[in-house]
This record gives structure tokens, sequence and C-alpha cells, in this order.
């Protein structure tokens, strides 16, 4: 069973700025109870991979001055897009989502959850809260629940804050309310025409300097679409391996540390031939590197910008994920079991929502600056989409027979060894199945581009047959 006009979808597609009548040619095909929860994850996950596709579809019709494809999601595809972490298997082994530190734990006054998968995360927990790190996992939880269960909740998430760790109080609905996306035209200039080809993003050149999921589930979606996306990572920082396979898929990966001459040189000449910058600093950390003057020098240039917590307010410079998000804004409380221990979502749907969404915004300004040679600076937060499930959106009745994973599975060779991996949601008519490679190792690839620019692609999708509208402009 399929439908149109959903509300979610109009809600994404009108804060992206796309044009009305576009977003009533998104259809869904339902697969029942897909993603449960008290919250409408099924909504948000749905319409952030709805937007996703049809500017996808938009920006692909403009380049071809032909009609829009038809635009169908599936949502058997999308549940298991974003549990795609768990759906991996690498040469057989499933990876471990969370590590023994990270959690929720209970507090003198409440809960609290803590987040220490990275190594540097996990010591500076431990050393915040006067813990000796012994290697032994097993009893440093005990040792770490004796200590949180004898402090305040909010005590601890000031201390672990200030040691450069994370940790935060979980909290009630009713905090600050953010923007979904804040969106503005740049100067304009004359940046290069995308000339017609197969897939949407053919020779659009995207620089990814993100970290986690939501930033590199943008970036994988546009390599899908056929991006030249070259992923940047600072040496000092690793990457966990697991991670990188998983959302590295279509990407390159090198290694730049921009606080050296030579590779700020580097990254320049990169920036120079860009088209998209997509970056995952905290607030007041480009200025530190001296990367906000992007604009300055590439006024046609996107600017794609990724925090946790906003982009005001008291907690806007802190690190954060989506469990941490999901703690702090009230999600964990709705969510809460009947023996009132704080809950999940089915999902880490904050950050894999955000992800889509940040595509979907990419892809549009790369449609607009088609007309009008403007750039565009774009901001997300996993806190502006917290607030558009705990706000904006409805529950909707489900429709389908049911859920099954299997056919939104793929096997692929890769240097990782033999990986089992979701299958890319996003679809239009003609749009790729899957990713034309494997992800590479983390941090081998030599800094450069492969693509030639704007010129015809020979990408793995083929046109969209002609839809009912065509896009404006």
């Amino acid at each position: 069973m399929t439908h149109r006009n959903d509300a979610a979808t109009v809600h994404a597609w009108t804060a992206l700025e796309g044009p009305a009548e576009l977003a009533e040619e998104v259809s869904y095909e339902g697969a029942g109870e897909v993603l449960p929860a008290r919250l409408p994850v099924r909504e948000l996950a749905r319409a952030s991979v709805g937007v996703c596709s049809l500017a996808a579809a938009e920006l692909l019709a403009r380049r071809n001055a032909v009609p829009v494809p038809a635009v169908r999601v599936r949502e058997a595809a999308v549940a298991t897009a974003f549990v795609s972490e768990r759906h991996l298997l690498i040469n057989g082994r499933t990876p471990v989502s969370f590590a023994p530190l990270s959690g929720f734990w209970r507090a003198a006054d409440g809960w609290v959850r803590t987040h220490a998968n990275y190594p540097h995360h996990r010591s500076r927990l431990l050393n915040a809260l006067g813990i000796g790190d012994t290697g032994d996992d097993r009893a440093l939880v005990e040792s770490l629940a004796g200590e949180l269960a004898a402090r305040p909740a909010r005590w601890v998430q000031e201390t672990v804050y200030e040691a450069g760790g994370l940790a935060v109080a979980v909290a009630p609905p009713g905090g600050t309310v953010h923007p979904l996306v804040e969106t503005r035209p740049t100067g304009e200039s004359r940046p290069r025409a995308l000339t017609p080809a197969r897939l949407p993003a053919a020779g659009v050149r995207v620089l990814d300097l993100t970290r986690v999921i939501a930033g590199p589930v943008a970036t994988r979606t546009l390599a899908l679409l056929g991006a030249d996306v070259l992923r940047v990572d600072s040496p000092r920082l690793p990457e966990s391996a697991d991670a990188h396979a998983d959302t590295g898929m279509g990407k390159r990966s090198t290694l730049l540390d921009l606080s050296a001459i030579d590779d700020r040189r580097t990254f320049a000449d990169l920036l120079s031939s860009a088209d998209v910058v997509v970056l995952g600093y905290r607030p007041g950390a480009l200025e530190a590197l001296g990367l906000d003057t992007l604009l300055a020098r590439r006024p046609g240039l996107i600017i794609a910008q990724l925090c946790a917590w906003g982009w005001s307010g008291p907690w806007a410079a802190r690190r954060g994920f989506d469990s941490l998000v999901q703690a702090a804004s009230g999600i964990a409380v709705i969510e809460a079991g009947a023996d009132g221990r704080p809950g999940v979502l089915p999902a880490q749907a904050l950050d894999h929502g955000t992800g889509y969404l940040l595509a979907a915004a990419v892809l549009r300004a790369l449609s607009d600056r088609q007309l009008t040679g403007a750039g565009r600076w774009l901001r997300f937060s996993l806190a502006g989409t917290a607030s558009w499930l705990l706000h904006d959106l409805r529950s909707t009745p489900a429709e389908g027979d049911g859920y099954d994973s299997s056919p939104w599975l793929a096997k692929v060779a890769s240097p990782y060894g033999p990986l089992r991996h979701a299958l890319p949601p996003v679809h239009y008519e003609g749009a790729p199945r899957t990713w034309s490679a494997p992800p590479t190792l983390w941090g081998t690839d030599p800094p450069i581009w492969t693509s030639r620019t704007g010129e015809q692609d020979e990408g793995d999708g083929d046109r969209g047959a002609p839809a009912r509208r065509s896009p404006s402009g």
C-alpha cells in the first residue's frame, strides 16, 4: 500500500525551501510497525529519506532539463538503513555499538547517560570521577556505577564536561526548541555549471570533515548519488574501523593535520575546486582553525555544518552524540520503561535523520546554484532534529504487511574483509541500488580529487522516466 501527502515530508521540504508543489510527488510504501516507539520515529525516518530522495530527483531533472523522476520510498528500506550499524557484519563479526562504560546509570537524584566509546572519552570520564583505569571493564563498570550512584546527576554532568568527557543528566521534555535547519545564501560567483549526467551529484566535489554517524551518513548518501567525496581527518584522532566500514561506502579517506602548514596548503588546494564542504566541528572550532574564511575565498561554495546541541545557547560548544541528546532533550524520559529506567529510540534516529536531511539540503543548494550561482550556508544539529521529533511530528497509522530486512541487505568485498551492509534507502526512478565502491581503509587515500569536474557521469543509475511535474525555474 502506498500513500502521498505526508505532513512530515511537507514540513521538512518547506524547511529546506524546496518548491512546494514537488512535495506532493513523494509516495511511501508501508511495511507495518517499523521503528516502533512512543514518539513518531517512523514518520521522522521516512520523511528525512523522502526529502533526500526528492532533492536528488530535483537536481537530476535540473541538470538534464527533464521532468522530475518519480520518488517512491519503501519504509522497509528506511528501517533497515536507520539501524545500518546493527546489520553490519565485518568478516562475519558483529561490531559492538556501545562500549561497557557507555549507557544509563543511576545517580543520587536521578539518572545520567555516559558516552565512552572512544578511548579518550573513556579516559576522561574515569579521570573526572577519580577512578583508576585497571583495564578491566567488568570491574570498572562496578566502580563507575558506585561512584555515579553517590553523586547528583548535574554534578556528574558538569564535572565530566570540565574534564573533556561526555555525560549528561537525563532531563524531562520541555527544554529549548531548536530549528530543524538554518540556511542562508552566500555571495554569488560563477561556479562551474553541472552538466547533464546519469547521477544527480556526478562530478560534485565534497570535502567531508565529519565523524561518527550523522555527517558520514550525509556524505555517504552524496557519494551514492555520484559525488566525489573525500573524507579528511586529523591523524591525531583515530576513527573506529567498524564505524568507518559502515559509513565510508563510496568515499575515500585521507589524513591532514590542519594545524600544520603543509597540510593546510594541501587542504587549500582541495578547497579551490570543491563544491561542498561538510563540517562536524563544534561552533567556534572553525575560527580556531582559520577556516572561517572559506566563503570569502569561495563565494559559490556550499557549506553544511553539523553540531550536537544547536548553534546558540550555553551548550552550543559542547561535544555530543545522539544518545546524549536523547537523554538531555526528554526523549529518554518519554521512552522510559515501566520500571522508570530511561529508554531509547529504536534507532539512533537523530543521527541518521539529520544525515539524510543534511544531504537533502546540499542537493537542494546545488539545484538552486544552477540557477543563481550563489553558494549556501546550511546548519543542522541533533538537537534540531530532536525538536522536530518532539514538537512537530505526529504519529500516523502504519500500513503494509510487515517488515523483512533481508531484501535490503547486501554483501561486498572490502579492504576490511567481506561486508554485509544495509542498502541505501534513497530512491527515485532510476536511482542506483548501491554504492559504486566499498569503503577504503580509513586514512589511506591520497588527498586528491579523482573526478573530472562537471563532466557527464557514467554511474550506476539510469535516468528516471518523466514524472508529472518539473522543478520550478
